[in-house]
C-alpha cells in the first residue's frame, strides 16, 4: 500500500524534531516500524541523514554546550590554582618555570579548542536548526494565523538546509 508523502514527513519530524524513537513514530503516523525504517534508510541513501538532522537539532538545544561549558569552567578553576602555585613557588627556577607555563598555556589552547568543537555555535548546522527553532516559537505567538503555511514549509526548508551544511 503507498503511503502519502505526509506520512513520511510527519515520521521524520517526530524522530528528527521530536526525539521521539522511530517505534513510537511510527506508531503515531500509523505504520509499521519495518515501513519506517525503510524510509528512514531510504532518505538516507538520497542525502538526507535523519540521524545527523536530529543530532544536530538536539545539539542545538543546548545539552553538549551545557557540558563544555562545566568543561572549561572546571578547567578555569585548575589553570587559576596552577598560576598561583606556580607564582608563589620560589624554589623553580626560571627554564623550569618556562616549561610549565608553556605546557600550560598548550592545555589552556587544547581545551578551548575542544570546547569550540563541542558548543553547537561551532557548528554550522547546528546553529541554522536553532534559528529555525527560535523562528517557530516567534511565528506561535507571533502570527499564529500563518502558522501552518510555516509548518508547511519547515519541512523542505530545514532538508535544503541539512543538504547546505553537509560535512
Amino acid at each position: 500500500m503507498a503511503h502519502p508523502q505526509e506520512k513520511r514527513d510527519l515520521l521524520r519530524r517526530k524522530y528528527v524534531f521530536d526525539n521521539q524513537p522511530l517505534e513510537l513514530a511510527a506508531t503515531f503516523v500509523g505504520i509499521p516500524l519495518a515501513t519506517a525504517r525503510s524510509w528512514k534508510y531510504a532518505a538516507k541513501e538520497q542525502g538526507d541523514d535523519w540521524d545527523k538532522a536530529r543530532s544536530a537539532y538536539l545539539l542545538a538545544g543546548g545539552g553538549l554546550e551545557e557540558i563544555g561549558q562545566m568543561m572549561l569552567a572546571a578547567f578555569i578553576v585548575q589553570y587559576q590554582d596552577t598560576m598561583e602555585r606556580l607564582q608563589n613557588d620560589t624554589e623553580l627556577d626560571a627554564v623550569e618555570r618556562v616549561k610549565l607555563l608553556s605546557s600550560l598555556s598548550d592545555s589552556f589552547a587544547k581545551n578551548i579548542s575542544t570546547n569550540k568543537k563541542l558548543m553547537p555555535e561551532a557548528s554550522e548546522l547546528a546553529t541554522a536548526m536553532k534559528l529555525l527553532d527560535m523562528q517557530l516559537t516567534w511565528v506561535q505567538k507571533n502570527q499564529p494565523k500563518n502558522l501552518q503555511a510555516f509548518i508547511d514549509m519547515l519541512e523542505p526548508f530545514g532538508k535544503f538546509i541539512e543538504t547546505e551544511f553537509k560535512s
